[in-house]
């Protein structure tokens, strides 16, 4: 069946007008119209921007898992969602393949993590064994390999691994194909697709009426999700009685390859490090006809991305070739791809009812977007209909205090030893004692940067790294914190003019508001 955009002329009102056709976006219209609800699904449909694109669709739940994640209750309940989403993708795999008439999506049989000497101590190694204690503590099967006997892997000797583990359970898809299943059982369930993104959402007396397009056409509609990854937040600002009080979006830029080898071999699994770097770690997976997907970078950009940087091209060439296989030097690139994963200013998702009643808000996943698709359609379709919901996402509702899961001084060290992991991996040769002096220099850097934006809240790592050379970021983060500030004090005052008794304290260090 031939994918056929419909026109905003079909029809101008509508149940839920979903803002955004990525992964997130498309599932949970699809989730809606199987349900009989009246949807209109927008958004360009070569999706400029969005992460789906441009993802390797690993189903990292356990990959991905750093000891910062771990250490307080909201990575504890993030990793939580992601283990329930990895319960939901066979039976969801199968709905997709018989709702669209296309095959099975999954392109990996496993992931095999390597830990290897390109890496630090202080990331790599803690990661690498917080993945396994979580593999344990839920119960999920691994077991210890030899590098040497890990096929298709063939490192630089100076970079080759120095212990590995597997995880049968835990593969990866094709992310190009997912989003024409996707494309395709939404159209099949009777959805409408309106090829223009949302330009305006719509509101009066405190509740949402709809959206302005692009073109300048108006839709009604009692829900409106803004699930547009990193772009949400253009939307967001439309509605500027509740934007002030959410977290800001910005975009978390990543550069992936598409790379066909030399010989035209693959490996049969996800081959991965921990995440590392400020990013998700390195890692490579089969596609199919001899390509393999080599990632991905992530750099923190105040706005969404829609070329590649240079420098990041080298990079994870060099990073492929000489970490996982050496014939990479002789293979042929046969694209470079650009996502922006959707990042929220203090790194966890934004997900509920966005202080308008029927305005959402399902972005700000950064990294676990497309893993997480088949339980956050399924939970928000019940918020959307007045259902009862199976999980509870009250932690990551739109508006709230800013999140601080660390200490600022937890903060400061972790930006240190990630940004001079990035000169590891990248191969420096400087003489010893240059990383000892650069980790000093960077911590009253980091410090200083983090005392100057305000007293006590400190973003996360990366975000505050892209702020030490962005002046525009440094001046989101001032005006997100005054306003979190503000509005923390206006929900204090009392009624009738009285004296507020104190400041109501802000989410911070792990306290939720």
């Amino acid at each position: 069946m031939r994918f056929v955009a419909r026109s905003a002329e079909t029809s101008q009102t509508y149940d839920v007008v979903v803002a955004g056709n990525g992964v997130l976006g498309q599932s949970l219209a699809l989730t809606l119209a199987r349900r009989g609800l009246r949807v209109a699904l927008l958004g360009h449909p070569d999706r400029p921007w969005a992460a789906s694109a441009a993802a390797g669709a690993m189903l990292g739940c356990f990959g991905e898992v750093t000891e910062a994640l771990v250490s307080s209750e909201y990575g504890r309940t993030k990793l939580d969602l992601d283990v329930q989403a990895k319960k939901l993708w066979p039976t969801w795999s199968e709905e997709l393949a018989a709702e669209s008439g296309q095959g099975n999506v999954q392109v990996a049989n496993g992931t095999t993590v390597i830990l290897n000497a390109v890496g630090v101590r202080g990331i790599d190694d803690v990661n690498y064994v917080a993945i396994k204690e979580e593999l344990r503590r839920y119960g999920e099967p691994f077991e210890d390999v030899e590098p040497a006997d890990i096929e298709w892997l063939d490192p630089d000797p100076g970079s080759r691994p120095q212990s590995a583990f597997h995880i049968p359970g835990e593969h990866a898809v094709n992310a190009a194909m997912l989003l024409e299943e996707l494309a395709q059982a939404y159209v099949h369930a009777g959805g409408t697709v309106i090829a223009e993104p949302a330009a305006r959402v719509e509101y009066s007396h405190g509740r949402v009426t709809g959206v302005v397009l692009a073109s300048g056409a108006r839709l009604a509609a009692g829900h409106v999700v803004l699930a547009a990854g990193a772009r949400s937040q253009d939307l967001i600002d439309t509605v500027p009685e509740v934007a002030p009080n959410i977290p800001p979006l910005i975009s978390g830029y990543g550069l992936s390859l598409l790379v066909r080898t030399e010989d035209g071999t693959m490996p049969s699994s996800v081959i991965r490090t921990p995440n590392r770097s400020f990013a998700c770690g390195l890692h490579v997976l089969p596609r199919s006809g001899g390509d393999v997907y080599i990632g991905a970078t992530n750099i923190i950009s105040p706005e969404p991305v829609e070329l590649p940087d240079m420098g990041d091209l080298q990079f994870l060439i060099e990073c492929g070739q000489r970490q996982v296989r050496r014939s990479l030097y002789n293979s042929a690139l046969r694209k470079a791809q650009v996502g922006n994963r959707p990042v929220a200013l203090d790194g966890f998702p934004l997900l509920g009812e966005a202080g308008v009643a029927g305005l959402w808000m399902m972005t700000g996943t950064y990294r676990d977007g497309l893993h997480l698709s088949p339980l956050l359609a399924r939970e928000m379709s019940a918020r959307i209909l007045g259902e009862q919901p199976g999980v509870d996402l009250e932690m990551f509702r739109p508006v709230r205090a800013p999140i601080q899961p660390a200490s600022r001084e937890e903060i400061v060290q972790s930006a240190v030893t990630h940004l001079v992991a990035g000169g590891y991996e990248s191969g420096w040769n400087v003489a010893v004692s240059w990383p000892l002096i650069l980790e000093k220099q960077l911590r009253s850097v980091f410090q200083d940067l983090a005392d100057d934006l305000d007293p006590t809240l400190t973003p996360p790592p990366e975000v505050l790294n892209a702020a030490r050379t962005n002046p525009g970021l440094v001046a989101t983060l001032r005006a997100y914190y005054a306003a979190s500030r503000a509005h923390a004090n206006s929900e204090l005052a009392p009624p009738n003019g009285a004296q507020a008794q104190g400041e109501r304290p802000l989410a911070g260090a792990g306290t939720p508001r």
